[in-house]
Order: C-alpha cells, then structure tokens, then sequence
C-alpha cells in the first residue's frame, strides 16, 4: 500500500515535471522573464501574440514536439500582414532561445521562411487638402483641432499627441519634446484592458522637434491658459484622450473640410515628405521623426516625394 502511495507521488512529480516542458508553460515563463526588461505596453503586445495566435496552436504540445513551423507562416500568411506574421514568428524563436539556454536543449528552430515586408504606397496631403484642414482648424479653435495643426507642422505620432502635456513645448527654445506615449493595451489573460502613458516606442523617439514660426506664433497665444501639468489636447491635469478617440475627431475633422479620410498617420507622412521637398538634412529629418537609422527614413519618404522624383526626372533627361 505504502509503495503505490510512493509510485503515485512520483508520478505526480513527474507529470508536473512534464507539464512544465509544454509550449504553454515555456512561453509564460519566458514572458516573466521578459517582464523586468521591456515597456509594458511591450510586454502586453508579447501577451497577445501568445493568447491569441501560439497558444491554441501547441496547446498540450512540448518545445521539441514544435515542427513545420513554416506550416504555421503558411496559415498566418492567409489572414494576416507580412509585418504581424514577422511579430509572431519573433516571439516564436525567442520562446525557443529562451528554452534552449534555461534548459540546455538544442532544438532546430532557426530555419523559418518569413514572408518580406510589403512595401504600402505612401499617401501624402496635397497642399490643398493640407490647407483646407488648417483652415478649418483655426477657425474651429479647439485644442483638439490645434493638435492636428501640430501634427502637421512637427510629425508626432498619434500615442505622441495624446500623451503631449504643455510643460513638453519650450517657447523661449523654440522646441517640443517627446517624453511619453500614450496608447490603450489589452491583456487576453485577465479579460481587461488598460491605458498606459510610457516612454515611446524607440530610445530614438525620445526627442526634441523644432517649432516653426506659423506653430508657435499658435502656441504663444494660448499657452499662458494652462498649466504645465495639463495635458495638450484636453487642458486638463487628470483629463487626457485615447488615440482611438482623438482618431475618430481626426476623422470628423476631415469630413468637416471636406477632404477625404486618411489615416491619422498620413500627417506625419505629409510633414516628413513636405521636409524633403523644401531640402531638409536626412540625418536631420531622421531625428525629428525619431527614426533609430537614417535608412528608416531615405527607404520610407525619399522616393515618394513628388519633387525628389520630377528632379530624378529632370536629371535622367
């Protein structure tokens, strides 16, 4: 009696044992581990990946077990962007790193066909629509509307806009600085989502941007109204806006001046662009965008400026 008690012990143990050697258990405890070194909105984005596309997918299977990965680009490649197909297989080897150094096990997981990054065509403003929207702002006169001037005239991101407070631009510099981010995560595990105000996406991002006249004589009269501490677009202390939110007045914006939708994005392309266009540095350009590389910024914006290109035109001719 006595041994069967001790052989269903052992079992036990070793089925613990076992199930800690499933995809499942590796990956949470890889994303522990990841969770003192990256941002938190970083962290929940790995948590995603994982609940949503590699969870199910080797549910009950071990590390080892894990073959025809190039099965799984496959699938993925069915539904989703080059860009999040790249996302999920990154995740995929850096669980299967992480196995192989904590656990001391070789497993061949390296050669993974991913599919290249698509190139999407660049939608810019023309100057017409650009100077449709500034109007309507200016006359609408909101901080909301002023935000979307100051996109135009500095290239901040949307998360970048929403988490702008006053004591961010500088009017005796002349420069605004990016500190913070702000962006709304989902964490699949508890069913709940947060919003979180971090530093942005890169070291790189983190950066200062100088003010054009036209944007600070704006400023200038309406700065004095706030307080350091209140954010930009609300003029409010504990009072902020979501980029879904502040998307969706970008939105009602454009239907207002009577030009078509665009994503908000298309601000910091148009700015990024009109630099080249008036001659701008590209190692310049790169830092006020907070691009990591120049290269990020010639392969994203050179080719489709519209001047650069009626230049190439002229000289090929």
């Amino acid at each position: 009696m006595k041994l069967m008690i001790l052989i269903n012990k052992i079992i036990k143990i070793l089925k613990k044992e076992d199930d800690k050697m499933k995809f499942e258990a590796i990956a949470y405890e890889w994303l522990e581990y990841k969770k003192i070194s990256v941002k938190e909105s970083t962290y929940y984005n790995y948590m995603f990946i994982i609940e949503k596309y590699l969870k199910e997918k080797y549910k009950n299977k071990k590390i080892e077990e894990l073959n025809n990965l190039n099965d799984l680009v496959q699938e993925l490649s069915q539904k989703l962007s080059s860009k999040t197909i790249r996302d999920i297989i990154n995740v995929l080897k850096a669980i299967m790193k992480y196995y192989e150094e904590e656990y001391g096990i070789n497993i061949n997981y390296r050669r993974i066909s991913v599919p290249k990054l698509e190139k999407s065509n660049i939608r810019i403003l023309s100057n017409k629509e650009k100077k449709k929207i500034e109007k309507y702002c200016i006359e609408e006169n909101s901080l909301k509307s002023l935000g979307i001037i100051l996109c135009l005239n500095t290239g901040l991101r949307v998360g970048e806009i929403c988490a702008l407070k006053w004591q961010n631009i500088d009017l005796e510099d002349k420069n605004l600085c990016v500190k913070k981010t702000l962006q709304r995560v989902y964490d699949r595990k508890n069913k709940i989502s947060n919003i979180i105000i971090d530093k942005p996406k890169t070291e790189c991002s983190v950066r200062c941007i100088p003010i054009n006249k036209k944007l600070y004589e704006i400023l200038k009269s309406i700065k004095g109204k706030y307080k350091d501490e209140d954010f930009f677009l609300t003029g409010e202390k504990h009072k902020f806006i979501e980029p879904r939110n502040y998307q969706n007045t970008f939105k009602n914006i454009l239907k207002k001046s009577k030009v078509k939708t665009i994503k908000f994005h298309t601000l910091r392309h148009t700015f990024a662009t009109n630099c080249i266009d008036v001659g701008m540095d590209i190692k310049a350009l790169s830092e006020i965008l907070g691009h990591s590389s120049v290269e990020i910024t010639l392969n994203k914006y050179v080719h489709s400026s519209r001047k650069m290109k009626k230049k190439y035109k002229k000289i090929v001719k």
